[in-house]
């Protein structure tokens, strides 16, 4: 019995010297495209990944959120898979992160970074923390536990639609870790590696009005979806 279509989405934004060896990493026997969405770089990131093998698409305005809603929007699959960029996070784990939703055993997977194996000074302090902190509160608020707000994700098309995702900026992650389980959604967190970026600057960690930003986004996004009417779907489950 043939698999669903399987769709990477990657956003990008100055990825130049990285998003290449990603594209190329992707196992092609398990994802039929791989759209990588560019909030505005202004280097060959486009080019590098057209020639490794990747769709492109632009977003007209710059938003981590924006980018992937626009992947997400424009691929032609049934399952989506989510992650960087930069060359931290493994497309080889692909298949792994995958597979629940192909059993069944999840509706949605999150790779945590946090308790799978880090290669030294790919995350710092800060980073890792602040992922406990919110798995925290999200565990107090709906019940499920995550240690991470990794990029890394799977999750099938329609199931995101139905959470109508409204965030465009670095909450786009934790918006969708708090709408999963209002939706009951069965969530699972499998532990991923993870490696130092291979190229280029951050542009969360690499510099405080970066960090600063995506701190209060992040923030703004929890009290926002924390004080919403209660979803009528119920509360999530862990798969």
């Amino acid at each position: 019995m043939s698999r669903p279509r399987i769709a990477l989405v990657v956003p990008v934004l100055d990825e130049e010297a990285t998003i290449g060896a990603v594209v190329r990493a992707v196992p092609r026997d398990w994802v039929d495209e791989i759209i990588v969405v560019d909030g505005g770089s202004r280097d060959r990131t486009i080019e590098q990944a057209e020639q490794a093998g990747a769709r492109t698409l632009t977003v007209t305005e710059r938003g981590y959120g924006r980018a992937c809603q626009a992947g997400a929007e424009a691929a032609d699959a049934e399952i989506l898979v989510f992650l960087d960029g930069d060359g931290s996070d493994d497309p080889a784990l692909i298949p792994q992160v995958v597979a629940p939703l192909l059993s069944g055993a999840a509706d949605f997977v999150l790779g945590s970074r946090t308790i799978g194996p880090r290669e030294p000074g790919s995350m710092n302090a800060l980073q890792i923390w602040s992922g406990r902190l919110i798995g925290l509160v999200l565990f107090a608020l709906y019940r499920v536990r995550y240690t991470d707000m990794s990029p890394f994700r799977a999750i099938r098309r329609t199931t995101l639609a139905r959470l109508g995702m409204r965030e465009m900026t670095y909450g786009w992650n934790l918006e969708m870790q708090m709408r999963a389980p209002r939706a009951g959604l069965r969530v699972l967190e499998l532990p991923v590696a993870h490696r130092r970026r291979a190229g280029g600057e951050s542009k969360v960690s690499g510099s405080l009005r970066g960090t600063l930003t995506a701190g209060t986004r992040i923030i703004a996004t929890l009290l926002r979806v924390a004080f919403e009417n209660p979803s009528p779907f119920g509360r999530g489950r862990r798969a």
